[in-house]
């Protein structure tokens, strides 16, 4: 079958892709930026890519002979108060468009629903599978809670607040229940829905086996990692603390702890249906879903990451349109140094940020983090998504890869800290030569004064960098 996905760069949609190209069929993926297509599936046959903002389609059309459609997009992280109205401008432009081929199906991947008091963002999920319904094609909605996978947010948040925190006081929601589910499960009912005539116009929860708390899927998760933690909940911690707590105890931005944490006062357990009739399956349990996450993680073989969205309020426009450093009205800390040993330098260039560090003050580098996530940035936690592999648009600590490209000897890195400018960070080797180029374009007086704080930092903290990348020895300095 012919099959349409959006949202192809995201945590689900990645995955999905690679699933239904096993299984023989034809892809049409959706992307914003062309220049941040997956390598998974960049160069695989039976795969195609359109380029659309689903925001201004202007005159991007879909192909006519689409037979199945997967409608996987969602603002969890988006900020501001107008997510709501941004994803009913998103779903009524996909609509308009879907109509116009000869879909048979729409498969859309919503929250589970069945709360009377429903957050925001559960709210809006709703509106849009309201909005998808049409009468030229069937709709079929599933409505999973928390998705548990290498590289899904919940995973990931669990992880930070398990691993650094032998001691918890809590908020109150962490006695909320939920019905976790794991990725491969959710991956299963997504593609074996498809072309089934007996799900059409019909919506579905889907679900893992069992109703955990919070707290109960936190002391799981520990058991599983072999450690001993101890959990207080308060009920003094407002929601609003509650995303503070969130935001510095883990790796997520203010923006999605403050939507979690509005979610996470909501129960969300899944009504019985007759799916199992129609895609048997057997769903994993939430310890056997997080040992699985592991073994991903232990193989380097994590997909897709909720980190790689895009940081909200950096990124208006396409990433290629950050690729060429501007030259004029910026700062620049330039260096230089001759390599012996190239494929060494590019490997730990390739290598740089997360576990492995800066390479050089990796103190300061931390510092500099604490200080971001403390004026409401993303700080260092981020890490990165592979340990030697990096693609166009993957987080990497405070920066975003901008571009990767080994065969041009060149890594381009644009900052998602919080500054009174652009930063960018370019490594590029040119014959037996590294050049090292960090360029700060300032915003007014502010980001003047800026440069000029940081700049007695740079001759520690750039030079012992570049000194670092050259030497022959691979070890982390």
């Amino acid at each position: 079958m012919k099959i349409l996905i959006t949202g192809t760069t995201g945590y689900v949609a990645k995955r999905l892709a690679l699933k239904l190209l096993e299984d023989g069929h034809h892809l049409v993926c959706c992307v914003r930026d062309m220049n941040r297509i997956p390598d998974e599936i960049e160069d695989l046959q039976g795969v195609e890519f359109i380029k659309i903002d689903f925001l201004a389609p202007e005159n991007t059309r879909f192909p006519k002979d689409i037979d199945i459609a997967y409608y996987l997009i969602h603002s969890m992280s988006t900020s501001g108060n107008d997510f709501e109205s941004l994803e009913e401008k998103c779903a009524k432009n996909f609509k308009n468009l879907l109509e116009k081929t000869t879909c048979r199906q729409l498969i859309y991947l919503s929250g589970i629903i069945n709360s009377n008091s429903l957050s925001k963002h559960l709210k809006s999920r709703f509106q849009v599978e309201q909005l998808l319904r049409s009468t030229t094609y069937s709709l079929t909605t599933f409505r999973a809670g928390i998705i548990v996978g290498s590289g899904s947010a919940s995973f990931e948040i669990i992880r930070d607040i398990v691993e650094k925190l032998p001691f918890m006081i809590t908020p109150k929601w962490l006695n909320t229940r939920s019905q976790p589910i794991a990725i491969r499960d959710v991956l299963t009912y997504l593609s074996e829905g498809a072309g089934k005539t007996a799900l059409y116009n019909k919506s579905y929860d889907i679900t893992g086996p069992e109703i955990l708390t919070y707290k109960e899927m936190l002391l799981q998760f520990a058991e599983v990692r072999q450690l001993k933690r101890v959990i207080l909940t308060l009920p003094i911690l407002t929601p609003k603390l509650s995303s503070y707590w969130l935001y510095f105890v883990t790796s997520t931005t203010f923006n999605l702890a403050r939507s979690l944490v509005d979610s996470m006062k909501v129960e969300v357990i899944g009504e019985p249906s007759d799916i199992q009739k129609h895609i048997q399956i057997t769903p994993v349990t939430y310890k056997e879903a997080v040992l699985l996450a592991f073994q991903k993680i232990k193989q380097h073989a994590v997909v897709s990451s909720w980190k790689d969205a895009i940081s909200s309020g950096v990124f208006n426009k396409q990433l290629a349109e950050h690729i060429e450093l501007p030259h004029f009205g910026c700062f620049k800390d330039v260096r230089s140094r001759k390599i012996t040993d190239e494929k060494a330098t590019i490997l730990k260039i390739w290598s740089i940020g997360g576990e492995n560090g800066w390479y050089s003050f990796n103190g300061l580098w931390r510092i500099r983090g604490y200080v971001d996530k403390l004026f409401g940035g993303v700080g260092l936690r981020r890490g990165r998504t592979h340990e030697q592999y990096l693609e166009p648009g993957d987080p990497l600590d405070f920066w975003r890869v901008l571009l990767a490209d080994k065969s041009q000897k060149r890594l381009l890195l644009f900052a998602e800290m919080k500054l009174p400018g652009e930063a960018w960070l370019e490594f590029r080797i040119v014959k037996d030569r590294l050049y090292q180029r960090a360029v700060f374009r300032p915003h007014g007086v502010w980001g003047r004064l800026y440069w000029y704080m940081v700049l007695p930092f740079h001759a520690f903290v750039f030079r012992g960098m570049i000194n670092a990348l050259v030497r022959t020895s691979t070890t982390k300095a």
